[in-house]
């Protein structure tokens, strides 16, 4: 359980669902890793969540490096997997490009994207805003066109960190990503 009482943040047990997405069109998705949407990752009432998530990003080697919301177009990166920690208000997210899923996500939620997969905001309420960390080394790139051979080779060997970005030694990317390397 993650607790900075001097925040007055707290981690309950995170809920989360994991899918594979298959390419679609111009967007690669991950053809390896699956996509996290983790459930009250933080407590939504729990103090200022985008503090906690960079928080909680940079103990479990996530450095967080940006907070805004998410864009409104169809996109992937393809030079590094992202995080999402949603700080303010929810969200419908098209994951997995044009007529991909859609996801809705709300205050203390977090989204875990391999590199690849295709996402776009669809609508959004109250202030919404998210904070994103990508794995140390890795800075991200926003594509909007297919990759070609070499560059889809490349972002499917991109490394990750050891640990999940809010289970730390536990949690899904451990239990599935690690088992797909």
């Amino acid at each position: 359980m993650f607790n900075d009482s001097k925040h007055g943040f707290d981690k309950a047990q995170t809920r989360y669902e994991v899918f594979m997405l298959e390419p679609h069109d111009w967007v690669p998705n991950n053809r390896k890793l699956p996509v996290v949407v983790y459930r009250q990752a933080l407590a939504p009432d729990s103090g200022n969540l985008a503090d906690a998530f960079e928080m909680l990003f940079e103990r479990n080697d996530w450095p967080p490096q940006w907070r805004d919301g998410i864009f409104d177009y169809h996109h992937f990166h393809a030079t590094a997997h992202e995080v999402l920690g949603v700080c303010g208000g929810s969200a419908q997210v098209i994951v997995g490009g044009p007529g991909g899923k859609l996801v809705t996500i709300s205050a203390g939620d977090a989204l875990l994207l391999p590199a690849g997969t295709g996402h776009c905001l669809q609508s959004f309420e109250r202030h919404f805003q998210v904070v994103a960390g990508y794995p140390d080394g890795q800075q991200w790139d926003i594509r909007r066109e297919a990759l070609s051979p070499e560059e889809r080779w490349t972002m499917e060997a991109l490394p990750f960190p050891p640990l999940d970005p809010i289970d730390g030694k536990q949690g899904p990317l451990v239990e599935h990503w690690l088992h797909a390397a």
